[in-house]
């Protein structure tokens, strides 16, 4: 199939491509804010009849024969935004191209040659996962079209990013906080040989794409589910909106749900020097910080804040009001989870500090030694800031998530002089020379997330792996990482 179909289809598919570019072009000129007319000039109408043809015949080419279509899609009156879910593949743009609908998508995605001016086309909301204040307008934008009455329905992938479709991670709610109606579409590419998911872990896309277009055909379902109409509850609570309408798609589709996000996508693979290990509690903290209202995103600029506190404190261990009026939340089930997780000892006591550590890691996962040189600050001794070898396996310990942790050869090879305690400037000096000093020194026998050992009976997107209790994930599960009651 590589030498006989795969270049043939590739090159009619290049060709469909070109042949829509420049209508697309043509048609996307002047600014991509102005009101749609209403009704559509007919000029528009023939432009959408046309690309969608193209569109449909470039799928058929690449082997997409048949794309089953169930149920009815509502009309814009009735629903005017689609959440599509699961979001697996960039083979999921074949609803959009069939519909011609709107779509909110990376910003990135703009410039991409030919393909850049078909999305303009639709006329997208763009979002930068890396700008806060892009999201905010992202979230203004949808509501504004969504209230309009005059702007095409707007199908948006509430997931936020591509998982392996064995569960439906957590719905982003920028879909649902406008509080109007929304139609449920569910995917499904039911190919005995999977060669169409593409997660942040496995073939890349260009593999994805040769390996689809080698397989002879390829089968997609597209599912409109009954409008959902939200309650008043739910309204008022996109979040609670967002979780049942993921619900109801998760009961459709028979598959669980998991309250992991992308945001733990992006801790999970870090590509900072401390890279998780399998068996880490991180992803199980992240969640409770999020459960508890606090957004990691906006404490990152109070850590240092935060850490003098703490380095104040000494090491004194706290209770856990005490903990509730530091983070100045309520005590609830969330929070006894989140302080069970600091609770070595097992005595209704914690030390902040361990807290501020976990959290540095949460919020800027790529930037080991921020978080190192943070835990030193609250560590070190008074006179030099140099910490001991059982202070830096705790500091270690907490960065990673772990329960055991090994610090012993570590230490010795930053403390080549044997003097007992190391700085933070020796440790910045070691991890300059030796890049990668987790891997050869804390767990070295262990390949980074190449395989799960615990299977929680909910299952983890692709590119998650934890050890969790047999409850699984979002059912009130805790880690195995530290003494838990």
């Amino acid at each position: 199939m590589s030498l006989t179909l795969f270049p043939i289809r590739l090159l009619f598919a290049a060709f469909m491509m070109l042949l829509a570019w420049p209508l697309a072009l043509v048609a996307s000129l002047g600014p991509p804010d102005k009101e749609p007319e209403q009704p559509p000039a007919l000029w528009r109408k023939v432009v959408d009849f046309l690309l969608k043809a193209i569109m449909r015949t470039m799928w058929f080419a690449g082997g997409f024969h048949r794309i089953a279509v169930k149920g009815q899609q509502a009309l814009p009156t009735e629903a005017t935004i689609l959440t599509l879910a699961p979001h697996s593949s960039y083979f999921d743009a074949i609803p959009v191209t069939m519909t011609m609908s709107s779509i909110v998508m990376k910003a990135e995605s703009r410039n991409i040659p030919i393909w850049g001016t078909l999305i303009r086309y639709i006329r997208p909301v763009f979002v930068s996962r890396s700008d806060q204040d892009s999201r905010r307008k992202t979230v203004e934008e949808i509501k504004r079209r969504a209230q309009s009455g005059t702007w095409p329905q707007i199908m948006i992938f509430p997931e936020g990013t591509c998982t392996n479709r064995t569960c439906l991670i957590t719905f982003k709610p920028g879909a649902f906080i406008p509080g109007v109606p929304v139609q449920p579409v569910v995917l499904r590419y039911p190919n005995k040989l999977d060669t169409i998911t593409w997660t942040w872990q496995g073939p890349g896309a260009l593999k994805i794409l040769w390996l689809t277009l080698c397989q002879f055909h390829n089968q997609v379902e597209i599912e409109f589910l009954p409008v959902y109409h939200p309650s008043k509850e739910e309204e008022r609570s996109p979040a609670l909106y967002a979780s049942n309408v993921r619900r109801v798609m998760a009961e459709a589709l028979g598959v669980s749900v998991t309250d992991y996000t992308f945001e733990d996508c992006q801790l999970a693979l870090a590509e900072g020097q401390l890279r998780l290990p399998a068996d880490t509690c991180l992803l199980e903290f992240a969640r409770l910080v999020r459960g508890l209202g606090l957004k990691p995103e906006k404490l990152e600029k109070d850590l240092d804040k935060y850490s003098e506190r703490a380095r104040r404190r000494s090491g004194e261990r706290i209770g856990l009001s005490e903990f509730a009026e530091y983070l100045e939340v309520p005590v609830s089930d969330t929070l006894e989870d989140m302080f069970s997780l600091f609770d070595e000892s097992g005595d209704g006591k914690m030390d902040l500090r361990e807290y501020l550590v976990a959290l540095s890691v949460v919020c800027r996962p790529s930037r080991t030694l921020d978080t190192i040189q943070l835990a030193f600050k609250m560590y070190g001794s008074p006179e030099d800031g140099s910490v001991d070898e059982d202070r830096l396996s705790c500091i270690l310990r907490t960065a990673l998530g772990v329960a055991e942790l090994t610090v012993t050869e570590l230490f010795q090879a930053i403390d080549h002089e044997e003097k007992g305690k190391i700085t933070f400037a020796d440790f910045s000096r070691f991890a300059e020379m030796v890049p990668s000093f987790a891997e050869d020194y804390l767990y070295p026998d262990q390949t980074r997330r190449d395989s799960c050992t615990h299977t929680p009976a909910a299952p983890i997107p692709n590119g998650f792996c934890a050890d969790f209790s047999p409850d699984g994930p979002g059912v009130g599960s805790r880690p195995s990482c530290k003494k838990l009651d």
